[in-house]
């Protein structure tokens, strides 16, 4: 079957979070299994200096219409890379910008992201009329939650569109896509879809909402994660929409992309090895410590690590109530990541105060991600709540033992250790409490330091996971022919 991608982000082309991950890896295996996968991305500045300098145009122009005038969308032929069609949609007034969603400086959202947005779901529609229609469109988060409106509403009767179905993978149901009423006739829908059954919420116009009620299919990154969104907690006022639509939700869990991430090849590495072989590891840790100037760890010391967007929703808040009584036991702790300004702070005091047991580098850089995952003995995902995850499978993969609570995808890939028959490949907290957590953090600390042989165990337990795209891309293809089958 053909299915066509509508994403704000891909890697290698545009990235803030794991959405681009998935839509960077999942094409490629589905075409493996022997689909057709097109991949449409709105043409970002960051986006520009990975194609040909020279830009070649699959469709020259696409007029899409506003209610006082009009823009006009190019699609820029990103070739075929790995068997799938990249194109990008290109309207420089809109995209041309330095960051994605806002600006770099932090300064909230771009004031026009309806309009960016809503054009490149137009344009997406419009080229596939010319360059082929899918069977399935498959829509990612609020930015293309807004196909699915269009392709319900105002393309209902296209007859070229027509056998079209649309699923929609929900990334993070905290991000939803809030703009005010008057957006509504701003995009040219009708007003009859503003109400509280359909795009209304709190009255905005809701574009996940809109995604969730529209679309034939809703998936979501991990199987806990579709259970908790239907929930209050969790929902973040969606649940009543997700409750309705239960027959119809799904949970997949995301894959790694083990060409990148795996011990044995890892190029970022300053040694390899393997689960049979864990001798690298030692040296991967010891370039892990010089690379974040701690080289006068003990041997016997275990380092814990952490790569992370700093905010609340990671769990830091946490990490913060417990710093004090994390360095009074025999720790060293790297940290990697940037965001909330209060955790960026957090981080420069404590290593400021502790500067032989903590360090942290205040930034994003993926060859360090990789040394802190190599060279790291444990590492923390104390999450608020966390739909899928990425890092706990990485740190499985290298040997580096996880210490989680239990939400989400963290819930789904690690399992708790079972000393008496050497099960289990990491360990968990439930309860959103500091006591909590430092309670699952000490029972890491005690089987490292009191049981080598479970320690070891637990590496290998952990490296012997198998969470690549193969698995996931099948279910995706399950539910692409579901709907198929419901629509006759």
């Amino acid at each position: 079957m053909h299915i066509v991608f509508a994403a704000s982000e891909c890697v290698p082309f545009a990235k803030t979070g794991g959405l681009a991950d998935v839509v960077g890896a999942l094409p490629p295996e589905l075409v493996r299994l022997g689909h057709q996968v097109t991949v449409y991305l709105p043409l970002y500045k960051a986006t520009r200096p990975l194609l040909p300098e020279e830009l070649t145009f699959a469709i020259r122009s696409i007029t899409i219409p506003f209610p006082y005038y009009n823009r006009f969308a190019g699609i820029v032929d990103g070739a075929v890379r790995e068997g799938v069609q990249y194109y990008f949609v290109d309207c420089p007034e809109l995209f041309d910008r330095d960051g994605l969603y806002g600006p770099k400086t932090g300064a909230g959202d771009y004031a026009d992201n309806a309009e960016r947005f809503g054009l490149f779901c137009r344009a997406v529609l419009e080229a596939s009329k010319q360059l082929g229609v899918p069977e399935i469109f498959h829509v990612h988060d609020w930015q293309a939650a807004f196909l699915s409106i269009l392709l319900k509403t105002v393309y209902y009767f296209d007859p070229a569109l027509r056998s079209a179905a649309v699923v929609l993978t929900i990334h993070n149901a905290g991000y939803q896509g809030w703009f005010p009423p008057k957006t509504v006739p701003e995009l040219l829908l009708p007003w009859d879809i503003f109400t509280f059954e359909k795009v209304e919420q709190n009255d905005t116009f809701n574009w996940l909402k809109g995604g969730l009620v529209y679309s034939d299919y809703l998936t979501t990154v991990s199987r806990t994660y579709a259970e908790e969104i239907q929930t209050p907690e969790f929902g973040s006022g969606l649940d009543p929409v997700l409750r309705r639509r239960h027959w119809d939700l799904r949970g997949i869990l995301n894959g790694v992309d083990y060409s990148h991430w795996d011990p044995a090849h890892d190029g970022k590495l300053a040694a390899h090895y393997t689960a049979d072989n864990l001798q690298g590891k030692v040296e991967c840790r010891r370039d892990l410590l010089h690379a974040f100037g701690l080289p006068s760890v003990p041997d016997t010391t275990p380092v814990i690590g952490i790569v992370s967007r700093f905010a609340t929703q990671k769990g830091l808040d946490l990490i913060a109530q417990i710093a004090d009584q994390l360095t009074e036991r025999n720790i060293a702790l790297v940290a990697l990541g940037s965001g909330e300004q209060y955790y960026e702070s957090f981080f420069r005091t404590w290593a400021a105060r502790k500067p032989n047991q903590i360090a942290v580098q205040v930034k994003y850089d993926d060859a360090l991600a990789h040394k802190v995952e190599a060279g790291s003995d444990i590492f923390l995902m104390p999450s608020r709540y966390e739909p899928s995850g990425l890092n706990q499978m990485y740190s499985l993969k290298y040997g580096t033992v996880p210490v989680v609570r239990a939400t989400g995808g963290l819930e789904d890939t690690v399992e708790e250790w079972n000393a008496d028959n050497r099960t289990g490949t990491g360990f968990k907290f439930y309860g959103y409490q500091t006591g909590d957590f430092l309670w699952a953090i000490d029972r890491a600390l005690w089987v490292y330091h009191n049981d080598k042989e479970g320690w070891q165990s637990l590496m290998r337990n952990g490296m012997a996971k198998d969470y690549s795209w193969s698995h996931p891309a099948r279910e995706y293809v399950e539910v692409y022919e579901e709907v198929l089958r419901r629509r006759g």
